[in-house]
């Protein structure tokens, strides 16, 4: 019977390591959707307060400049996730692509996608930032230490 597995993704090497990983060892006949959490700073490129500093104003359009890149940088990374998996074998009508912007955090986010029938979930784990990761827990760590009735595969 075929499962559902949903691949958290961002633009990092660990997620298409973990893409790598279900492409290379689970059956072709899983439907899988790549799911990634955008941080929502767009809104901030629409801003127009009189009460924002004029350091800000100053810098905003590069700031959506970087924004708009991170976007394009998020499709491609998806893209050439599907076209792994496409590669591999799996149907392509069989991986779907749904991109959130963060609602309420990228954990709790993906944690909250993953209670839509889906009876995996798959991560890398390595962060960008192994400092940050100490203090405040990565979110593969989160994902992990957050599901209920859903098993967590962490790709190294």
């Amino acid at each position: 019977m075929p499962q559902k597995i949903l691949i958290a993704i961002d633009d990092s090497e660990n997620a298409q390591r973990a893409v790598a990983f279900v492409a290379k060892r689970f059956a072709t006949s899983n439907q899988v959707t790549l799911f990634c959490v955008m941080l929502d700073t767009a809104a901030l490129c629409k801003m127009d307060s009189p009460e924002l500093t004029p350091i800000f104003k100053s810098q905003q359009a590069s700031f959506c400049v970087l924004e708009n890149k991170k976007r394009e940088l998020v499709n491609a990374a998806l893209k050439k996730a599907k076209d792994l998996l496409v590669v591999a074998g799996f149907p392509a009508d069989q991986v779907a692509i749904k991109i959130e912007d963060k609602k309420h955090g990228v954990a709790r986010d993906i944690l909250a996608e993953s209670e839509k029938g889906y009876d995996l979930v798959v991560i890398g784990r390595k962060g960008i930032s192994a400092v940050k990761d100490f203090f405040m827990g990565s979110t593969a760590q989160k994902v992990f230490n957050g599901a209920k009735d859903i098993s967590v595969l962490i790709v190294n």
